[in-house]
C-alpha cells in the first residue's frame, strides 16, 4: 500500500475538490436508509498558528492557502462526496457557532453542536453520538478534524468506505494512520500490533503523542508506528460504551437521571447538562490511550498533513516549495531561505538576508520568530501579552 512517496505534500496544490454551491443537489443524494454520519470536529481555540488564528476568528474559519475555501468547508465538501450532507454534524464552541454557519449554510441548524464551555473533543463526540443513535440506532460515524490536508481525494474516499464497511458488519473503533514520512515530533504515533486478518487493519500495541525527534525518528524507522491522522471510525453504539468505561461513574449518572423515559434524546440533554462535568479528554486519548480490544489502527494510502502549527506547514510545504514557503503572500526576498511568510491580502513583503523565521501579520499583530517547533513559545507569547496588553491582540 505504501509507495514509498511523501504523501504529506504538496499542501500548496491542496484547491477545493469541488464548489457545493455549484454542484446538482442530486448528486449528494444517498439512499434514506443510509447509516453513515460524520461529525466534523471544529471546536479548537488555533492558538498554535496566532496570530494568523485569533480567539474570535481561529484556524478552521481561514483560507490559510488562498484556495477560496476555509480549512472548515474544505472538510465538508471531503465528506460531503460520501456522506448525506444532513448526515454530518459540526461540533464547535458556542461563540463560533454562528461563523459555522454562515460558512456551510446547506446543512440544517439542528447539526450544528454549539458546545457550552471547552472541554476538548471527547464530551462533544459523546453528546454527538447521543444526538445520532436518537434518529439511527446503528448509525457509523466518522469522526475527523476541521484543520487537515488532504492530498489524493479517491484515495481517502476509498479508505474511508473501507473502514465504515468494516464497522458496520464489526464491533470496534478504527483509528486511520499515515506512514510517517520524516521524524515529525508535533504528531501522534500510533504502533501497529498484530493484524486481524483484515488487509491494512492492526490491532493497537501503543500510542504516543509529541515524541520528541530522536524517539520520532526511532519510530519512523522501526516501520511499526503510523501517524494518527485523528480520523476515526465506528459505530456510535460502540464508540459510546467505550467512553462509557472510561468515565463510569459519569455515564451511570447520566442513565439513571435518564432512565425514567428511556429516550436518546433525554439522555442527550443530560450530557449537555453535565458538560462542565467531562473531564478536558480528547478523542484521541480517549481511544487510543484506553486502547482495548476492539481497537484498531488501519494503514491508510491517501496523503495527510496536520495544519495545526507553524512548524508542521513549514515541514510538509518546503518539500514542495523549496527553502522558503510563502502562504498566499506577496513578497520580494533576497538572500533568504528556512523561511514561513504570512501577510495580509495588499501588504507587501520586501525581505533579505532572513534564514530561518516565521513571519506572520495579521490585523494589530506581526510576529517575527526563530522557525523551529514554536508552540511553547507560541504560547508564551499569548500570555505575556494578554497579561500586558489585554485580549485585543489575541
Amino acid at each position: 500500500m505504501d509507495d514509498g512517496q511523501d504523501k504529506t505534500m504538496p499542501l500548496r496544490g491542496v484547491r477545493p475538490e469541488h464548489n457545493y454551491s455549484s454542484r446538482p443537489q442530486e448528486s449528494n443524494e444517498m439512499t434514506t436508509d443510509s447509516k453513515n454520519f460524520c461529525i466534523i470536529l471544529a471546536g479548537g481555540r488555533g492558538r498554535r498558528l496566532w496570530p494568523a488564528s485569533r480567539a474570535d476568528y481561529p484556524k478552521q474559519f481561514i483560507d490559510l492557502f488562498g484556495t477560496g475555501r476555509t480549512q472548515l468547508q474544505q472538510t465538508f465538501d471531503r465528506f460531503s462526496n460520501i456522506i448525506p450532507t444532513d448526515h454530518i454534524y459540526v461540533t464547535t464552541n458556542d461563540e463560533f457557532e454562528a461563523i459555522a454557519r454562515e460558512q456551510l449554510p446547506m446543512l440544517p441548524a439542528e447539526n450544528f453542536i454549539g458546545e457550552p464551555i471547552n472541554r476538548n473533543t471527547a464530551p462533544s463526540v459523546t453528546y454527538g453520538c447521543y444526538r445520532i443513535l436518537s434518529i439511527c440506532p446503528e448509525a457509523n460515524v466518522i469522526i475527523t478534524p476541521s484543520d487537515q490536508a488532504i492530498i489524493g481525494q479517491q484515495a481517502f474516499e476509498e479508505d474511508v468506505m473501507r473502514a465504515l464497511g468494516f464497522t458496520a458488519e464489526n464491533e470496534g473503533i478504527i483509528a486511520m494512520g499515515i506512514h510517517p514520512t520524516r521524524p515529525e515530533p508535533g504528531y501522534g504515533y500510533v504502533q501497529m500490533g498484530e493484524s486481524n486478518g483484515t488487509e491494512g487493519l492492526f490491532t493497537v500495541q501503543s500510542f504516543t503523542e509529541k515524541p520528541d525527534r530522536d524517539f520520532a525518528r526511532l519510530f519512523m524507522d522501526s516501520g511499526e508506528f503510523l501517524w494518527n491522522t485523528g480520523i476515526f471510525v465506528s459505530t456510535a453504539k460502540f464508540l459510546l460504551s467505550h467512553f462509557k468505561r472510561i468515565m463510569p461513574a459519569l455515564f451511570r449518572q447520566i442513565e439513571i437521571d435518564g432512565r425514567s423515559t428511556g429516550n436518546l434524546k433525554d439522555e442527550a440533554k443530560l450530557v449537555w447538562e453535565y458538560f462542565s462535568l467531562f473531564p478536558n479528554l480528547s478523542v484521541d486519548y480517549g481511544v487510543l490511550e484506553h486502547a482495548e480490544e476492539g481497537v484498531f489502527v488501519m494503514l491508510c494510502d491517501f496523503g495527510w498533513a496536520d495544519l495545526g502549527t507553524w512548524h508542521s506547514i513549514y515541514e510538509a510545504e518546503s518539500r514542495y516549495k523549496g527553502d522558503n514557503v510563502v502562504l498566499d503572500s506577496e513578497v520580494m526576498m533576497d538572500n533568504c531561505r528556512d523561511n514561513i511568510i504570512k501577510l495580509p491580502k495588499g501588504h507587501l513583503g520586501v525581505i533579505s538576508g532572513l534564514e530561518g523565521y516565521i513571519v506572520v501579520e495579521n490585523e494589530n499583530v506581526l510576529m517575527v520568530c526563530k522557525k523551529g517547533d514554536t508552540s511553547a513559545q507560541i504560547r508564551k507569547f499569548l500570555n505575556e501579552v494578554q497579561v500586558k496588553l489585554g485580549e485585543e491582540f489575541i
